[in-house]
């Protein structure tokens, strides 16, 4: 099915004010489907929402506040004919200090907006954004043989190693018991790296390595590869993102699936490091120790994705990675003052 019968749609998009909320809501805009923002807002500095994702909190569309309040989830729902529930305490080291908060939005909040739409007459489907953490260090349908990086297949039995990741399978399981037994039509899609413009790096988070790799190229500082860079990510630019979770929305054969949002292509730490050394070519890389719990990795299957969704992503590492950079050399205002100030310490 094609993004065109989103037209004339409403869709509520929780998580709306993050970089990926954003996208979604700026695509489905540009479909003609009416989108509904739920966010808290706190994530990030003011001058981030507003200057880097275009947020605009006077619009009657966009509601500051937190999924957890029942009541509000209610209202937002209400008069619906979609949802995408991407809020979540998304950042891994975050969850880990907090893991009362990630229980909180991840999965007090996933009740609350489960049960609200369970409630709706009126939503279609519901798409639950979950993530790749949830295979953990790669219980996989596919091993890894010798030196070979694993793949990460959807029937594979999930293992996290992570309070974010826990919460994640607690969502998708939560998922299709709520909306499965109200006859609710819903997918659930597993997001692998996210990155792209204009994402800004996070004080204390070990994510997002496109973003680090290249603020810390435009100040000059070494890239640090853990463990030598050798660990392995299937890199999805935040565009593909965006779009892969709309088919799920729409299309006839994601109902009650489960799917990846993936590339199907491993690259690892190192040859990112490269490709932003590319742009940045005075910038060393050092080699560091592998902290704790840093996964090695993997990459989607993306067979389902396919067959599904009738799609796959366009937008290739190379090319991410110079949209990345053009956008910082043209904004360099977005690098962070805690890292401005680290570099000249």
């Amino acid at each position: 099915m094609s993004l065109e019968a989103l037209a004339g749609t409403t869709v509520l998009v929780t998580g709306a004010g993050g970089l990926i909320g954003s996208r979604i809501t700026s695509q489905l805009r540009r479909l003609g489907a009416r989108p509904i923002s739920v966010c808290r807002l706190d994530a990030y500095p003011s001058e981030v929402y507003r200057d880097r994702f275009g947020i605009d909190t006077a619009d009657p569309d966009f509601i500051v506040g937190d999924i957890a309040d029942p009541e509000l989830m209610r209202h937002a729902v209400s008069g619906c004919d979609y949802v995408i529930h991407a809020a979540a305490l998304a950042d891994v080291a975050a969850c880990t200090r907090r893991p009362l908060d990630a229980i909180n939005t991840n999965i007090t909040g996933t009740q609350h907006v489960l049960d609200a739409v369970a409630d709706s007459e009126q939503v279609r489907r519901m798409v639950f954004v979950s993530s790749a953490s949830v295979y953990g260090n790669g219980n996989s349908l596919e091993p890894a043989h010798g030196n070979l990086p694993t793949q990460f297949v959807e029937g594979a039995a999930v293992s996290p190693v992570s309070v974010y990741g826990n919460s994640k399978v607690w969502g998708e399981y939560q998922t299709a018991a709520v909306l499965g037994g109200a006859a609710k039509s819903f997918a659930v899609v597993r997001y692998f790296s996210v990155y792209g413009e204009p994402q800004v790096v996070k004080e204390n988070s070990h994510s997002w390595v496109v973003a680090w790799f290249a603020m810390r190229g435009a100040l000059g500082l070494p890239l640090h590869l853990n463990g030598g860079g050798h660990q392995i990510r299937d890199l999805v630019h935040v565009d593909d993102i965006a779009t892969g979770t709309l088919y799920a929305l729409v299309a006839p054969r994601a109902h009650n699936e489960t799917v990846n949002i993936g590339t199907g292509t491993g690259t690892s730490i190192r040859q990112v490091a490269e490709l932003v050394r590319g742009h940045y070519p005075d910038v060393q890389l050092v080699e560091a120790p592998m902290p704790p719990g840093d996964p090695e990795g993997g990459y989607a299957s993306v067979q389902r994705m396919e067959d599904v969704l009738g799609w796959r992503p366009t937008i290739t590492v190379a090319e991410g990675i110079a949209r990345y950079a053009a956008w910082l050399r043209a904004t360099p205002d977005a690098i962070p003052d805690w890292m401005l100030q680290a570099a000249a310490a």
